[in-house]
Order: structure tokens, then C-alpha cells, then sequence
């Protein structure tokens, strides 16, 4: 008697890996996107002569993205090369603790943002900072995505 596939197996959305790295890719640009967009958008509301507040968040930024985000990206890039099935899952961009660790810093966000316990001029610079690394890392994922090669 054959045993049957989970229900839940059959319904999952299964892609490629080369479709998964643009897919994380795309969340990366997006989410970066929205940050530097927003902290753009309040630094030009907030300061008179924003221009070098914009320079250094953009600085503050680069160096967050060498200092950390570069080993993420790279961490999250060879996690799904190396995934031990040709089509995972469409939400295995993110390893289980990742997606954890996101909605927690985006909750943290919101309140953050909403409670207007910090004002909003630093959280503009903050945007910025924090905008910028996840922008470098879609970059990341563009690369591996177009550079990926199927072992079949």
C-alpha cells in the first residue's frame, strides 16, 4: 500500500531556488525601499538643511551593511543554494528565527513610531541607516539569482 502525500505538502507553494532568491531579493528592495523612502520623506519635513543628516544616515548605512547585513545577506544567499530540495518552499527565504526576528522588529517599529516616545526626525535618520543595508542586500540576492545554476 503506497502512502499517500500530506495534504499539506501538496498544496505548498514550491518554486525554484533561482525563483526564491529573486522572491527574497524582491522582499529585500521592497522593505529597504519603504524605510529610505519614509526617512527621506520625514528628514525633508523635519530639517531646514537635511542634506547632512542624509549623508550620514547614507554613511551610518554603508558601514551597518559591511559590519552586518553583508554577512546576512550572504548567510540567507548560500542558505537557499543549499537547501536540500531543488524547489522549496516560496516562504523559505527566511529561515524559521528570521521571520521571528523581523516581525519583532517590525511590531518594534510601528510602536516606536506610533507611541512618539523618539521624534521623528532621528527616527527619519534611523529609517535611513536601517533602509540602506537592506537595499545593498537585495542586491545580494539579485546577484546569486541571476548567477544561480541548477545541479540537475
Amino acid at each position: 500500500m503506497a502512502q499517500s502525500t500530506p495534504f499539506l505538502q501538496k498544496i505548498k507553494p514550491r518554486i525554484s531556488k533561482k525563483c526564491l532568491l529573486f522572491v527574497a531579493a524582491i522582499m529585500w528592495t521592497f522593505a529597504g525601499g519603504m524605510l529610505m523612502f519614509r526617512g527621506v520623506h520625514y528628514l525633508i519635513q523635519q530639517h531646514e538643511n537635511f542634506r547632512i543628516q542624509l549623508i550620514v544616515s547614507l554613511f551610518a548605512g554603508l558601514i551597518f551593511y559591511l559590519i552586518v547585513f553583508s554577512k546576512v545577506s550572504l548567510k540567507h544567499s548560500l542558505r537557499i543554494i543549499h537547501l536540500p530540495i531543488e524547489r522549496p518552499c516560496f516562504f523559505s527565504f527566511f529561515s524559521w528565527s528570521s521571520y521571528a526576528l523581523m516581525f519583532i522588529m517590525i511590531g518594534s517599529g510601528i510602536a516606536i513610531r506610533l507611541s512618539g516616545i523618539v521624534p521623528v526626525n532621528y527616527l527619519s535618520e534611523f529609517y535611513i541607516t536601517m533602509g540602506l543595508p537592506l537595499f545593498l542586500s537585495a542586491i545580494r540576492f539579485y546577484y546569486f539569482g541571476f548567477n544561480y545554476q541548477s545541479n540537475r
